[in-house]
């Protein structure tokens, strides 16, 4: 493998670790801060953890139509502070609502 392909791969395993983890590594934290988060309800907790797989699959077309015609790196890279930005929200997020704002 050549250094550019390593450094591609490299990336893209990156940003797929950190899309896995974006899905699952919350689970166990709402079911321990669950009594800290205001308004929280069995049934908001279950859309705080399902709203994220939805967005991902209701923004899988638009995205990839905007791929096309912007070009995937900043499509990529758009993603990817929308990303970061809803995790800093919901890090300093004190009620159910604002996470499932930031998810």
């Amino acid at each position: 493998m050549s250094p550019l392909e390593r450094r591609a791969v490299s990336g893209l395993s990156f940003i797929y670790v950190a899309r896995m983890l974006g899905l699952f590594m919350l689970m166990p934290v709402l079911a321990l801060e669950n009594d800290q988060l205001r308004y929280s309800t069995p049934l908001l907790l279950g859309l705080a953890v399902g709203i994220y797989g939805l967005a991902q699959a209701l923004l899988q077309f638009p995205f990839g139509v905007a791929s096309d015609r912007f070009g995937r790196k900043r499509v990529l890279v758009f993603g990817l502070l929308i990303f970061v930005l809803g995790s800093l929200l919901g890090a300093v997020s004190h009620n159910i609502w604002g996470v499932i704002l930031a998810r």
